[in-house]
């Protein structure tokens, strides 16, 4: 299209900058190659959300190729269609008129045809003596050729969306039946937790998402059901965990070396190490030096724990870990700093320092950083439960208690263990 060739539009239809752009932009363009003008409204089609144009409006279009005699669309073409507007409703299955023009203005403005318009409004074609057409007026379908690979990038980008969309809309599915397993299984097995709560936000999250959501908006929401999920699951893990250390008799070896040792409760008594766990080695020689204490020790320390065991009691070292897991999540403490103090001390001992952290949780800031920060002395060697459970029965007035726990600690075998002050929970 050449520049000297830009149109105005008939009779009351005001010329517009919009209108000017997008002829200067055609007349710019140039696309040496013909195009199919079904596979251009195959493109248009998809991407008819992008253009702002109805299903209408593409019956419409549909209708003005129809007008043109051949498929293939070039620039050296004549491409001009000059349907009268009964012609078209025809085509168009019997579109009203007001309908029909209030879809080709909205053609027009999306830059998919051109209007150009004769000097009385009609149109039609001028031909010379030959018959053949010298002059067309009605609707140019230049905008197809110059902008043809356009609409194709366009319709790309809408089956990509779509497809992300679509796979977004599986994972939802699969994400909420999972969590919804889950629990059920949860529930039924006894994990002690805030199950309201849980149950709650777990409705908030399957409900959130409408059929009109966008593609942005449901990620998020996959994202937070996988979290979800994960969390459940280690919930889960961490209960079976629990579950073999109280059943596996072989592992309990390592015990409180005192007078009271040959009387104390099976159930007080807890492996080192989960089976089957794959601990570094140097863990698992560090397990090997930490010592679990009686379980009634740990609950004459540390009396408040006992109402977070299931039915308000605890009676094994099962149920204190329970308990610490209950305790946990009370406290604020990430489930990955609680694996980890598990990975370096061993369950039970995790579940005690629990119980110590929460008998004096007023006068700690941060429960996480303070559990981190013993599992950190702990890999290297130099913690011990000794110190802390001494300093909450001397806290208590227990000095019978507090003189059993010393005489635990003078047993250890390792001397670094022994001399070593830890940051205790009693800190004054």
């Amino acid at each position: 299209m050449e520049r000297g060739s830009v149109t105005t539009p008939f009779g009351r239809r005001p010329m517009t900058l919009a209108l000017l752009k997008g002829q200067l932009d055609i007349a710019r363009s140039s696309n040496p190659n013909a195009v199919d003008k079904w596979h251009v409204f195959r493109d248009i089609s998809e991407a008819r959300a992008l253009l702002g144009l109805g299903d209408r409006a593409l019956a419409v279009l549909h209708a003005l190729l129809s007008f043109y005699p051949e498929q293939q669309l070039s620039e050296g073409g004549r491409l001009v269609v000059f349907p009268s507007n009964a012609q078209l409703s025809i085509r168009a299955h019997g579109i009203a008129g007001s309908t029909l023009r209030r879809h080709l203005a909205a053609l027009v403005d999306a830059g998919i045809v051109i209007r150009k318009d004769s000097p009385n409004g009609k149109r039609f074609a001028r031909k010379d003596r030959s018959g053949a057409i010298e002059q067309a007026y009605g609707f140019s379908l230049a905008p197809l050729v110059a902008r043809a690979e356009e609409f194709a990038q366009m319709a790309q980008r809408v089956v990509a969306d779509r497809q992300r969309l679509r796979l977004l809309r599986e994972r939802f599915s699969l994400a909420r039946r999972d969590i919804a397993k889950l629990m059920s299984a949860a529930i039924a097995a006894g994990p002690p937790a805030d199950w309201q709560t849980l149950e709650q936000r777990f409705l908030e999250l399957s409900t959130v998402i409408g059929r009109a959501s966008s593609a942005p908006e449901l990620e998020a929401t996959v994202h937070a059901l996988d979290e979800f999920r994960i969390y459940l699951v280690k919930l889960l893990e961490i209960h079976l965990n629990s579950e073999n250390s109280s059943t596996n008799d072989h592992q309990n070896e390592h015990h409180i070396e005192n007078p009271e040792s040959d009387s104390i409760n099976e159930s007080e008594r807890a492996p080192e190490a989960l089976p089957g766990e794959k601990s570094p080695s140097h863990l698992t020689e560090l397990r090997t030096r930490q010592t679990i204490f009686p379980l009634s020790l740990v609950l004459r320390a540390c009396p408040d724990i006992t109402m977070y065991g299931p039915g308000g009691t605890i009676g094994s070292w099962r149920d204190l870990i329970s308990a610490a897991i209950v305790v946990r999540s009370m406290l604020g403490v990430s489930p990955s700093a609680y694996q980890e103090a598990c990975e370096a001390m061993g369950h039970e001992n995790a579940a005690t320092v629990m119980a110590c952290i929460l008998e004096r949780a007023g006068h700690i800031n941060t429960a996480g950083g303070y559990l981190r920060d013993l599992t950190a002395k702990a890999r290297r060697g130099v913690f011990s439960l000794g110190p802390m459970l001494s300093a909450l029965m001397k806290a208590r007035g227990d000095a019978q208690l507090h003189g059993e726990s010393h005489v635990a600690v003078a047993r250890q075998p390792n001397e670094r263990v022994r001399s070593s002050v830890v940051e205790s929970i009693a800190d004054r």
